[in-house]
């Protein structure tokens, strides 16, 4: 039976309070305030909640300190940065391949053509969100194609820059062509099915890190396909049936060694992930990674 809520909010003095009596160590108070002022007590709540003895009592493991969850927190927020940093190129090279494809397989404007979708009122859908995104915008080029044009949209390799990661997964989704959507996953050496799922699960990756949200460990409800024969030697290297963050960093350092071979992004992960064991279990990290081919590839 549910029960009414009557906790009153308290100050930050004593949140710090509330901490020490719950047995966690905090060697400077002041500096404590001033996190829990600029962070917020409940959201690093999602922190410290691994130092708890129960969380039923809240009562911290003897040793516990404030600046150990403060150092967490950190590692999560640069984690974050990075996979957005990914996510990013990631996007805008998948975004140029549909519009590439699509303008040279079925003309400037295949996106409003009902016959290239798989299920047309997904099309619909996903038409009018982009109508929309374009409305929004407030682009040079969207402007001068209202002004000169009669076309209810630009030509796909314009409107793919207004593109969100999720409209685009859904475009992707549903485009029916195979022909298309394998020209498409090709330029990554994937399979189009495998290359659907990346994106669904990647836009869900990429929301948690934009809206500043746990990443470290934190299970998905959706999860990314495992690619069974392409391309060779990937799918021993993930972890099957993993829900956390290990398989979606395995996923992007794969594609930024396709899409920026020259990048400094292995590195800085691999600078971030160093003295983090405690962590990168929670993230399903298997004992063995650091010897599998994708994460000993030695910098250019």
């Amino acid at each position: 039976m549910r029960r009414a809520f009557h906790k009153q909010a308290i100050t930050y003095a004593e949140q710090v309070a509330l901490l020490q009596s719950r047995g966690m160590i905090v060697d400077d108070p002041a500096q404590a305030k001033f996190y829990l002022q600029h962070l917020n007590y409940y959201r690093l709540g999602a922190y410290w909640l691994p130092f708890e003895d129960g969380h039923t009592n809240h009562q911290f493991r003897i040793g516990t300190r404030f600046a150990d969850v403060l150092e967490l927190y950190v590692f999560d927020r640069e984690l974050r940065l990075l996979v957005l940093d990914a996510i990013e190129r990631l996007e805008v090279s998948v975004r140029g391949q549909w519009a590439y494809q699509l303008g040279h397989r079925h003309g400037p404007h295949a996106h409003l053509d009902q016959a290239l979708a798989r299920r047309r009122d997904r099309w619909q859908q996903n038409l009018a969100s982009l109508q929309e995104e374009a409305k929004r915008s407030d682009e040079i080029f969207i402007r001068h194609f209202r002004a000169n044009y009669r076309e209810n949209l630009p030509p796909v390799w314009a409107v793919c820059e207004v593109m969100s990661l999720g409209q685009l997964s859904r475009w992707f989704a549903n485009l029916k062509p195979k022909a298309t959507r394998r020209a498409i996953a090709g330029v990554y050496s994937l399979d189009q099915e495998v290359l659907q799922s990346w994106l669904h699960h990647l836009t869900h990756v990429r929301n948690v890190c934009a809206h500043h949200s746990r990443l470290w460990n934190r299970e998905f409800t959706i999860v990314p396909k495992i690619p069974r024969t392409k391309p060779s030697g990937l799918a021993s290297q993930f972890h099957i049936n993993s829900r956390k963050p290990y398989n979606s960093l395995l996923m992007l350092l794969y594609c930024m060694d396709i899409i920026a071979p020259k990048h400094r992004w292995h590195k800085r992960l691999l600078d971030l992930l160093s003295g983090q064991a405690a962590n990168l279990t929670a993230m399903d990290f298997p004992p063995d990674w650091m010897e599998m081919p994708i994460w000993k590839r030695v910098e250019a």
